[in-house]
């Protein structure tokens, strides 16, 4: 997992050339920031980030292999590496030299460190560079973390500001905040602020407390409130929702995209998808996937198709009626008390 190569940098060493793979923005940022740093504690830190769509790889490479005049080692951050990914044969924007890449991977200088960043789900296997980059760097990859792993980096999160977060509080904070580590990263670090010197756990009742709700997480846990028969807390959500000005129209769509995707979800595991390559193949977060698995004897197909019949009715009434339109959803979720 990527802490591991958090460790080792921090332990100091640090290598020369990186390969950051992978669309989770937050380790990418993370393993820079981890870097500059390290690097910083031996003095000033020079530091440049270059741009691959728009300048040649040769500009890193010079840049690499000029000496630092403030520091014994500087940071150079090559973003957008396209060329290691799959591209049409001659609609390449820029011109790279491939064969200095190649003899400057095999020796590069040591009075330098560059991470090389590639934000795609997957690198071009079948060429030549690709190869010479995954032989020659310190492959890093940002991917988003399977269910078990995710618990991990919270774990890491957490222990980085000298605390410590139990597995349930992990759970309701992914359930409250979403999915988004930059977002986890920095509730994480409020939360061990607040606690102060004297306290270690991250609690479930300080997540709840501390922790505002996304209106994406706020429409599940109302949507679950109605499916689970507590008509009492999905009303009471979607009034809190109505002061917020969120539109029935909106809450309705939010309603309907979250059953759609719990049918998507028990249909692949009934056809004996595992949940993370359900994860993959509906792009979305293993621990939103992982939550839902846990729960799929608790609705029926026929159950979960009725709501999305009556959400389909709901929105044709909202979109054709005027008047007091925010009764028509509340009495949508009174019904299932009947």
């Amino acid at each position: 997992m990527i802490t591991s190569a958090w460790k080792t940098i921090r332990s100091g060493k640090v290598d020369p050339v990186y390969l950051i793979v992978g669309t989770e923005s937050h380790f990418a940022e993370k393993t820079v920031e981890l870097l500059k740093a390290k690097l910083a504690e031996d003095g000033e830190l020079e530091y440049s980030t270059i741009d691959l769509d728009e300048v040649p790889v040769d500009a890193v490479i010079e840049e690499a292999d000029t000496v630092p005049f403030f520091s014994d080692r500087k940071l150079i951050v090559a973003r957008n590496t396209s060329f290691l990914k799959a591209a049409e044969r001659g609609k390449e924007k820029i011109d790279h030299d491939f064969k200095a890449l190649e003899r400057w991977l095999a020796d590069p200088p040591l009075t330098s460190v560059t991470v090389f960043i590639a934000p795609y789900e997957k690198l071009d296997e079948r060429k030549k560079v690709t190869k010479l980059m995954k032989n020659h760097a310190v492959l890093i990859e940002a991917k988003a973390p399977e269910a078990r792993d995710l618990e991990v980096w919270a774990d890491h999160e957490a222990k980085s500001h000298g605390k410590s977060i139990d597995r349930e509080a992990v759970q309701k904070l992914v359930e409250t905040a979403g999915t988004n580590l930059t977002l986890l990263s920095s509730e994480i670090e409020k939360m061990a602020l607040y606690l102060g010197a004297e306290q270690e756990w991250i609690t479930v009742p300080l997540v709840e407390e501390m922790t505002p709700r996304t209106l994406e997480q706020d429409a599940f846990k109302m949507l679950q409130s109605y499916l689970d028969g507590d008509v009492a807390n999905a009303l009471s959500v979607y009034y809190d929702l109505l002061e917020q000005k969120e539109e029935p129209v909106g809450l309705t769509a939010l309603l309907a995209s979250q059953i759609r995707f719990m049918i998507q979800v028990f249909y692949l595991l009934k056809k004996g998808y595992s949940a993370p390559n359900i994860s993959k193949q509906l792009k979305a977060h293993p621990y939103r996937v992982k939550l839902l698995a846990e729960r799929k004897r608790q609705f029926s197909d026929q159950q979960l198709l009725a709501v999305l019949r009556d959400l389909a009715e709901i929105d044709m009434q909202l979109k054709s009626q005027s008047g007091s339109r925010e009764r028509i959803l509340e009495f949508f979720l009174m019904k299932r008390a009947n």
